[in-house]
Parts: C-alpha cells; sequence; structure tokens
C-alpha cells in the first residue's frame, strides 16, 4: 500500500513507520491521522510483522496537531476530532503486537501524546517534550491528560499540562516518560536491538503480557490479579508454551511458531 505521509519499510519481522511530513515538522493532520490507522491496521492484521518502530522524518519527530485544520473547528468537531485521534492511539496501545516510538526530536502535543501510546519509548538525545496545548487555550485531545499522569505521576503531569513547558530528554528519562535515551545517530540502532529481542519470544506470550498490563492498568490490583492468573491459564493452552519449557528442560533454544 502506498501513502502520501508515511513510509512503512518492512525488514524481516519488524517493520518501520516514519511519518514524513518533515517541512511541518511531522504535524498530525487528518490525513496522517488515516494513514496511521491504514498502516496499523495492515500491520496489525500481518501475521509476518512482530514488532514495531514508529519515528519521524527530519529533526522532529511529531510536533504537535496541524494547527491550522484545528482553528477551522467549532467545538461539536473538535470533540469529534478528539475521538478520532484516541481511537487511533488506542487501537496502538493495543494492537497487540510491541510498538516502540523512536523520539527522533519534537514530540510535542499531539506527537507527544502518539508517542505514549507506544509500549515504550526510546529518545534521541535532541528530543524535546511537552503538552502546550494551554497555552493555546485547549488542553490535549489524543489522551494526553490521561496517558501523561499514568506514564510519570499525578503531580508531574499536571506540572507539564498546566505550564506548558517543553523538556529535555534527560528530564523525560529522569521523570519515567521515555525508557531510553541514547545519540542521535544510535536511535533507530537501539530501537532495532530491544525489538528484535522482543521478537524472538513466543508471540502469544508477548501478546498476552500486554494485554495484561494494559487491562490490568483500568482494574484494581485484585481483578489485575485475577486477570492475570486467567492469562497465565490461556498459556497453556498455546504450542509455544509447551515448545518453550520443553526446550528449557531439553537445554536447546527454543523454535516458538506463534501458536
Amino acid at each position: 500500500m502506498s501513502y502520501e505521509t508515511l513510509k512503512v519499510v518492512k525488514k524481516e519481522t519488524i517493520a518501520l513507520i516514519t511519518i514524513n511530513r518533515p517541512e511541518v515538522l511531522n504535524a498530525l493532520n487528518d490525513t496522517v491521522l488515516d494513514e496511521l490507522d491504514a498502516a496499523f491496521n495492515d500491520l496489525g492484521q500481518d501475521d509476518s510483522v512482530l514488532g514495531i518502530i514508529l519515528t519521524g522524518e527530519g529533526k522532529s519527530f511529531v510536533a504537535g496537531a496541524d494547527i491550522a485544520e484545528l482553528a477551522k473547528l467549532d467545538g461539536f468537531e473538535a470533540c469529534q476530532a478528539g475521538l478520532k485521534g484516541q481511537a487511533l492511539l488506542n487501537k496502538i496501545e493495543h494492537l497487540g503486537k510491541p510498538v516502540i516510538a523512536a523520539i527522533n526530536g519534537f514530540a510535542l502535543g499531539g506527537g507527544c501524546e502518539l508517542a505514549m501510546a507506544c509500549t515504550f519509548r526510546i529518545a534521541s538525545e535532541k528530543a524535546k517534550f511537552g503538552q502546550p496545548e494551554v497555552k493555546l487555550g485547549l488542553i490535549p485531545g489524543y489522551g494526553g491528560t490521561q496517558r501523561l499522569s499514568r506514564l510519570v505521576g499525578k503531580g508531574m503531569a499536571l506540572e507539564l499540562l498546566l505550564t506548558g513547558d517543553m523538556i529535555n530528554a534527560a528530564e523525560a528519562l529522569r521523570i519515567g516518560l521515555v525508557n531510553h535515551v541514547v545519540p542521535p545517530e544510535e536511535l533507530l540502532t537501539t530501537a532495532e536491538t530491544i525489538l528484535a529481542k522482543i521478537v524472538t519470544m513466543a508471540p502469544k506470550a508477548v501478546n498476552y503480557v500486554l494485554k495484561a498490563v494494559n487491562s490490568g492498568l483500568e482494574m484494581t490490583q485484585n481483578e489485575g490479579l485475577k486477570l492475570e492468573a486467567t492469562i497465565f491459564g490461556y498459556c497453556f493452552f498455546t504450542e509455544d508454551a509447551r515448545e518453550g519449557m520443553t526446550a528449557f528442560l531439553e537445554k536447546r533454544p527454543a523454535r516458538f511458531q506463534g501458536k
């Protein structure tokens, strides 16, 4: 499938999605959102793809939503636009496959929200983060008020949301917004190395971990524990679990088939 605003490359079991609007710092508009939705639909259904890296072209990951588009909306249209963006980010978060955000530059507003929907985040030393919507008389609309507080805690999230301040990669690492900070030239290779390790694991087990964590965060701890026990039981109905345990006992590498 061809895209106007994305570059999608598959390399063995890993796919790389690059948002390709460098002339506007990869700002999110309707076309980008629609194409991201189509790309994640395609890759999510492709059994040969076990993990995805999401990055941006040029000096920006995503510098935010396209303000020229937003400025034309009324309140009802803005609500619908927010719901559309949230649906896409929910799809990414619950894709069932790991999605690593390789943040090469600005991740502001909708860009920060997009990164937070990914499984985890690796940042270039040059990356910048923020939710500056309050400076425009707005609030985040794609899940920023919810995911940011879950990732960094209520107090830090409110400080960033209410001041609109931009922080650097080192501070993002300190507060837990990103997992790793690396030199710019090592960004994609680091993401590929980590993802290559993950995709050697049993695909169903990876999917089940994502499901247990993502769903469990919306539950009480006791409910989450029950969910974990149930999913733990599911594992024993898979061929990969039998293969993994047999390989361990036979002291050989496991050969997972995703079944």
